[in-house]
């Protein structure tokens, strides 16, 4: 799941349970605008994601692991604190009992549905 700054829904992608989140964000990093910063947790922590969001002219702001020989000096603490926003963004989606007790057991109507949460949240209220 994507969120943009304001915490909205950008873009989703379904995967399996055993499939790592950091095998799903290449796809991510090529479907975001130009510019920017990429702020994600230690799981996305790979060299290889790092230097595809540089490619992309984006910052990626991504803590590295405990057993990283490179440090986290470059790290901007005060921009990972808006990683939050995404993590609300799944507690705002809880609410839709669809999603949330998964009944789709197909991965074309998940889609559809989490969609359609996700187009709620862009409604002006």
């Amino acid at each position: 799941m994507c969120a943009d700054a304001f915490g909205l829904p950008i873009d989703f992608e379904l995967t399996g349970g055993e499939v790592h989140d950091v095998k799903a964000a290449p796809g991510f990093i090529d479907r975001l605008p130009t510019g920017g910063y990429v702020i994600a947790d230690k799981g996305y922590d790979s060299e290889e994601l790092r230097q595809r969001i540089i490619e992309k002219k984006s910052i990626p702001v991504i803590p590295r692991k405990s057993n990283s020989t490179i440090g986290n000096g470059d790290m901007d603490w005060g921009l990972y604190k808006y990683r939050h926003l995404v993590e609300n963004l799944f507690a705002r989606l809880k609410p839709f009992r669809a999603i949330a007790t998964r009944y789709d057991k197909l991965k074309r109507n998940c889609k559809a549905m989490l969609a359609l949460a996700c187009s709620f949240f862009w409604l002006p209220m």
